[in-house]
């Protein structure tokens, strides 16, 4: 099948990677694994940096809140990785690179 894009345009075929992006973000996705997987760079240093700020944190009470965040991020972007078909998958996050949800 192939994918066109909205100016009718044949969009390339790419393998999906939504079955190891949204495994890793349910299991590892407090630390943006599943961000590098996908080539979001910025994306993936941002979700590490605010795990490893919301663990040093821990030292302050507010760090046991903020640590559950980037976490659920992971929980809830594995979910919908998971849910789209492959086609879907490619031409929203690997062709139109879509970062976040």
């Amino acid at each position: 099948m192939q994918v066109v894009d909205e100016n009718g345009n044949t969009v390339p075929q790419q393998s999906s990677k939504r079955i190891a992006a949204g495994i890793l973000a349910i299991l590892l996705g407090q630390f943006g694994i599943h961000k590098f997987v996908l080539g979001y760079t910025n994306e993936g240093i941002i979700l590490l940096g605010l795990t490893l700020i919301s663990y040093v944190l821990m030292c302050v009470v507010i760090g046991a809140f903020l640590v559950f965040i980037p976490a659920i991020i992971g929980v809830i972007e594995g979910i919908i990785y998971l849910t789209k078909s492959d086609e879907e998958f490619v031409y929203i996050y690997q062709t139109n690179k879509k970062a976040w949800f």
